[in-house]
């Protein structure tokens, strides 16, 4: 029997022999260099693994200190902001508690231009509307000041409309690690690249349903989808999937393919852009450092690498609730957690911001000032996929109550509102810093931005500084000096006569100085600044380097000169810092990502030369 068995398989082999090796030979005839293409393909993207990093745009940190300006308004302006939670006990980072005037706040860690701040939790009293005290709550110390992290305002993305922070497995806590593991791939340490036995559970499954409805895939094969593949479903697509996760597993260590999944994975989506990365992820769902997390927040993101739209916290809490829970459990199982920390977490809420972490262009005038102003340091290719994170002077509760008070003075004018548009522009004393900025009615809107290039003549605006240039001369002029307000006929180049005349059509002969500027006579400015000569007062004007053409006619002298509500904010800051030329500026610095400080835009103000002038007028105006 067993001879007739051997002489039948013989036979079959002699039959099938030519078949088999042809099939073996042409399969190796494409395998193999189809194989060394996907290598090639996988080294080049592999090796030099890399992803377009959005910058961040912040606002400035929130400067405390006892006897400094507050109210709880305002305190709370600024931390819904920076998206900080009234989570009734302020004890975890990015959380904070309220009882009346008192304020518990959990300061998150960040990064600012002098270095690291870590976590810190703080008292603050309010009274009186201003700080009365503030205290370290760890060490019960009073502290003469602190800063609370910067809000987000804005995200500059690159072609790739990605949100991702690049994190190493050590910032990581080792519960997202091994959790990861844990649920997603088990025998992810031993494997190499593809688990046979998941795979044969997963094809049965799908020859079943007569389609793909399970994957048994490892966390190898899930990177390969996100950087190689498209998200089709079929055979040929896993055949790909497969062989070039054992090309991975072959070339590179399984740190650096774990490191690699932890910053590629997709975990969420908001509008256009798509959170990548468990960093990101914690700070969309949370408003968190990852390193802050705890095991109900771990289990929700580990959780979310099934589907992160079916298990969205927003738009399906009850299905992700669910999801975190089964997650836990399976951390319990594994040993990950033991029975008092798994009932404590699955007794937890879901926890999550009420809305995402991805402000884009959320102040668009402002933002707008702040590309300017960078212009002269970075290329635009430079902001916006470099992983900057740039620190800007835009205080978010200046900027709400401008835009809340725009809102308020253009629906009291009645029926006169209708066409009327408006800009705003807030600046700090005597540092020169833009806290708000307002590019029209609508200040959501990107357009036409009013407050940088609406430019109108000035009128009036004009008149302190013609003052200014007299009482620079304090031997000529004084406040008591008398002018003369009187008729003006000026002969223009085409012929026309130029003759000003007083708001009330009067004449006032002569008149103290003080008394024409504080009533904003046009016949006596006039004639000062024709003794003064009108190239003076130009040139105190192109002193400020606005870079806008000055009128060199006498009309200049009433304000016949078009500038920007910046300009002009930019000239008064002069009175404002009490007779220095500072800049105004947006920016205070740009941190790369690594948190080296690549830029600080400091001021230096001018020399005061007009300190003495500066405060006479500003007290005349007064």
């Amino acid at each position: 029997m067993f001879r007739r068995l051997a002489s039948f398989f013989a036979l079959g082999w002699r039959l099938l022999r030519a078949p088999i090796l042809l099939a073996c030979g042409v399969l190796a005839g494409f395998l193999v260099p189809y194989t060394i293409s996907l290598d090639h393909q996988l080294r080049e993207r592999f090796d030099d693994l890399s992803w377009q990093i959005p910058s961040r745009v912040l606002a400035r940190p929130l400067d405390l200190a006892p006897g400094r300006a507050m109210n709880a308004d305002t305190l709370l302006l600024e931390l819904d902001a920076a998206r900080y939670r009234n989570d009734g006990t302020g004890r975890v980072p990015g959380s904070f508690a309220r009882n009346g005037n008192h304020f518990e706040i959990a300061r998150r860690a960040f990064a600012g231009l002098d270095g690291r701040y870590p976590a810190q939790r703080l008292g603050v009293d309010l009274q009186d509307g201003r700080i009365s005290r503030l205290v370290d709550l760890q060490t019960g110390a009073a502290l003469h000041q602190a800063e609370l992290d910067p809000a987000r305002i804005a995200t500059l993305y690159g072609l790739q409309q990605e949100e991702r922070r690049l994190v190493q497995l050590e910032q990581l806590p080792g519960l997202l690690v091994g959790g990861l593991q844990a649920v997603e791939d088990r025998d992810f340490k031993h494997h190499h690249g593809i688990a046979p036995l998941a795979i044969l559970r997963a094809s049965w499954a799908n020859l079943s349903a007569g389609r793909v409805v399970q994957g048994g895939s490892t966390l190898t094969q899930q990177l390969v989808k996100n950087l190689f593949l498209d998200r089709g479903r079929s055979y040929m697509r896993k055949v790909n999937e497969a062989l070039i996760a054992v090309l991975i597993e072959f070339r590179y260590d399984k740190r650096r393919i774990l490191e690699a999944y932890v910053n590629e994975i997709f975990l969420g989506q908001q509008g256009g852009q798509a959170v990548h990365g468990f960093a990101a992820a914690a700070e969309f769902y949370f408003g968190r450092e990852v390193e802050a997390l705890g095991p109900a927040d771990i289990a929700l993101l580990v959780g979310l690498v099934q589907g992160p739209s079916y298990y969205d916290p927003r738009s399906a809490p009850k299905r992700a609730l669910e999801r975190r829970n089964r997650v836990l459990q399976q951390f319990l199982d594994t040993g990950l957690l033991d029975a008092k920390a798994f009932a404590r977490a699955r007794a937890e809420p879901l926890g999550v911001s009420a809305k995402g972490a991805l402000p884009r262009n959320r102040f668009p005038a402002f933002l707008e000032l702040v590309r300017q102003q960078l212009q002269r340091d970075f290329a635009d290719h430079e902001l916006d996929a470099a992983g900057l994170t740039i620190h800007t002077t835009l205080a978010p509760s200046a900027q709400l109550q401008a835009e809340a008070a725009l809102d308020a003075a253009l629906k009291d004018l009645g029926k006169r509102d209708a066409g009327v548009d408006a800009a705003v522009v807030v600046t700090a004393v005597p540092g020169g810093e833009v806290l708000a900025l307002i590019g029209g009615r609508d200040a959501d809107a990107p357009g036409f931005n009013r407050a940088l290039d609406a430019r109108r003549p000035i009128g009036s605006l004009v008149k302190p500084f013609v003052y200014l240039v007299a009482l620079a001369q304090p031997q000529r002029y004084s406040l008591a000096s008398l002018i003369e307000d009187a008729p003006v006929d000026i002969a223009q180049r085409d012929g026309t006569r130029w003759i000003p005349k007083n708001a009330d059509g009067d004449v006032h002969g002569q008149v103290l100085l003080l008394d024409a500027l504080r009533n904003s006579w046009n016949l006596a400015t006039v004639q000062l600044g024709l003794r003064l000569g009108v190239d003076k007062v130009r040139g105190l004007l192109e002193s400020f380097a606005l870079g806008r053409t000055i009128n060199p006619n006498p009309s200049l002298l009433l304000g016949a000169v078009e500038l920007s509500p910046f300009d002009v904010a930019q000239l008064y800051q002069y009175f404002a810092a009490d007779g220095h030329a500072v800049p105004l500026r947006a920016v205070r610095g740009v941190i790369d990502g690594k948190g080296r400080t690549l830029s600080r835009f400091g001021v230096k103000p001018g020399t005061g030369d007009y300190v003495a002038a500066s405060r006479l007028v500003t007290w005349a105006m007064q």
